[in-house]
């Protein structure tokens, strides 16, 4: 069984004129000698991630291993930042990835190259136990070698879907946004909602969003959402803080 910690909870969102906001969970277990994270987060990360490690008293060298869902900048791009820490990848992911020109969609080309070649990446295949108790699922539809994971915590078992269901509107609906193939992301979909349906115990780790669980078919939040912008006006106001969520200013 492992301690599970939210270092920084998704937020279902995405820019209208500026690309994908790109705020993705990312989360640490902790138990069977392991400190793992699942997924890492892009570059804007660094500071906060750092921080909320630093407040679970987790040191960047202390983390053992990082296991990733998949192989989009949001997700991927600060598996450099743990020296000593195993990089499990989807071998499909990792296969598909690197055959991409460059260009392909939020794929970050540089990580993906070294993730094809440093001796610290294991590549796994569905079904596969890297770490002790702690199983992959292939989740494929938002990209072709997508894996979820699953572990036990305490009080059930935690799914960890990354983007094969990003928000709690996807695993409601079947319905994913921002896939590369809609048909295998509902099926991916459906096969993560089953994980709940027959297991109320477990507890759902969306890629963009806060956990979530389901009672008699019903979406269950265990957090609320917070996200906001603070804007430097030109007009010598001072700044503003816009509540993304609420949609309000203050």
């Amino acid at each position: 069984m492992y301690d599970l910690t939210i270092l920084i909870q998704g937020f279902p969102g995405r820019s209208t004129c500026h690309g994908g906001l790109g705020w993705s969970t990312v989360s640490v277990l902790r138990g069977q000698g392991e400190t793992i994270l699942v997924d890492t987060g892009g570059y804007g990360y660094r500071v906060p991630l750092m921080a909320a490690l630093a407040n679970q008293g987790i040191d960047r060298e202390d983390v053992t291993a990082v296991a990733l869902t998949h192989c989009h900048w949001d997700h991927a791009c600060n598996f450099p930042l743990f020296p000593n820490a195993r990089i499990i990848v989807p071998r499909p992911e990792l296969e598909w990835a690197v055959e991409q020109p460059v260009g392909t969609w939020e794929l970050p080309e540089f990580h993906v190259d070294f993730l094809s070649q440093s001796d610290r990446v294991e590549r796994i295949a569905d079904g596969a136990e890297p770490l002790p108790g702690f199983f992959a699922l292939a989740t494929p539809g938002h990209t072709p070698g997508h894996f979820a994971y699953h572990a036990a915590v305490e009080g059930g078992r935690a799914i960890f879907a990354g983007d094969a269901v990003k928000n709690e509107t996807e695993l409601m609906s079947g319905v994913a946004d921002m896939t590369l193939d809609p048909d295998l992301s509902r099926e991916s979909i459906e096969t993560v909602r089953r994980m709940l349906v027959d297991d109320p115990s477990s507890i759902l780790v969306p890629g963009h969003d806060r956990l979530l669980s389901l009672k008699d078919g019903e979406p269950i939040a265990h957090s609320q959402l917070e996200a906001g912008v603070k804007i430097w006006q030109s007009n010598g106001a001072g700044t503003t803080t816009i509540d993304l969520l609420a949609g309000s200013s203050h």
